[in-house]
């Protein structure tokens, strides 16, 4: 395994109590010093700002409700707990900051939220990939980690970008599947079943190609919207989610933003009218730089046009919107995790393998 030397590299290695553990304490005091910025920045980023006694109950809730469809998860986060010296709630609010926002509750208007693409089979001609922009409020591209995740019990390996004590954000493992996420707005968002950056690592960790990925998905409750794009070496596949329901699509060449491109979903979208013109175009420019790179692009070539706008948002100065923190490319049947931390025009990439 080999890191860049900026972003830590976290060894979560064992069983699930021992993997969170050593989790924790390898970034307890960054962990300690976010949670203490007015509640890991959701004071920050929220009007009304919500306080940790007020969420109990929904932590409680999502508790329960990880412990039922991924108990291993569950123990991770308390050995998250016990290695950085928190509370088993603050280690659980980290895993539900996302939720925690919802989607009436962001008080500016969204101006970009992920940018994901793949391309795959005969398309890629030996050379599949997955390549994304992470656009996030909060600033949080100082609390990003690679996890190097090994479960005791078991030879899958996957590296795992994460956010802020988060077990799972996007990433790949040694089977040859990675998967990257995006934000689509939609539905009720609850605390019962996964949050969908919890969902990602559980997939990761138990599925090793598109097709049992699908199969894990298709039993999995998720608490919120979202589009999960599913890639190895001979399928692409996005996975858009509403209240339980989900809808595919596969194609060897696959772009997806942040509206809805299902037609059974597209009239339940709440994207709001300045968000939608930036996911239009993304997904142009995404298409567009997508299909002017040769297929077997090096990862240099993809964050070239992952860093280009609109794809690239850059910071506004307003720590409440979105800004790209982070873009990555993924090569599954490599197992190459490419990272830029932070604006990826700004910054160089950092090479972490399996």
């Amino acid at each position: 395994m080999t890191g860049g030397a900026g972003i830590p590299l976290v060894p979560v290695h064992g069983d699930p109590f021992a993997a969170g553990r050593a989790h924790g304490e390898r970034l307890a005091a960054p962990l300690r010093a976010f949670l203490g910025d007015s509640l890991a920045r959701l004071g920050r980023v929220m009007e009304p700002p919500v306080t940790l006694a007020g969420l109990l109950p929904a932590i409680a809730a999502h508790r329960a409700s990880v412990a039922a469809a991924a108990p291993e998860l569950a123990e991770e986060v308390r050995g998250l707990a016990a290695g950085a010296g928190l509370d088993e709630s603050e280690a659980w609010l980290l895993q539900l900051r996302r939720e925690i926002m919802g989607y009436r509750r962001v008080p500016v208007p969204t101006t970009g939220d992920c940018t994901t693409y793949a391309r795959t089979g005969p398309a890629a001609d030996g050379h599949p990939v997955l390549a994304q922009s992470v656009d996030l409020n909060g600033d949080l591209d100082d609390h990003i980690a690679v996890l190097d995740v090994a479960r005791a019990g078991t030879k899958r390996r996957s590296l795992v970008l994460s956010f802020g004590g988060l077990l799972g954000y996007l990433g790949l493992n040694s089977d040859g599947l990675a998967v990257g996420i995006n934000l689509v707005l939609g539905g009720d968002w609850t605390y019962e079943g996964l949050s969908p950056y919890l969902a990602v690592r559980h997939l990761l960790d138990t599925a090793g190609s598109v097709d049992e990925a699908l199969a894990v998905l298709s039993d999995l409750p998720l608490t919120s919207s979202r589009v999960l794009t599913l890639c190895d070496a001979r399928r692409a596949v996005w996975v858009e989610h509403l209240e339980g329901e989900y809808r595919t699509r596969e194609a060897a060449t696959l772009v997806h933003t942040n509206h809805y491109l299902h037609p059974d979903f597209t009239a339940a979208d709440q994207i709001n009218i300045f968000a939608r013109n930036s996911s239009l175009r993304r997904l142009d420019a995404a298409t567009a730089g997508l299909a002017a790179l040769p297929v077997d692009a090096d990862p240099e070539k993809h964050f070239a046009v992952l860093a280009e706008p609109p794809i690239r948002v850059p910071d506004s100065g307003d720590i409440r919107r979105e800004r790209t923190v982070a873009a990555v490319v993924m090569l599954p049947t490599r197992g190459e995790l490419h990272v830029r931390r932070g604006d990826p025009a700004l910054s160089t990439t950092e090479v972490f393998r399996l």
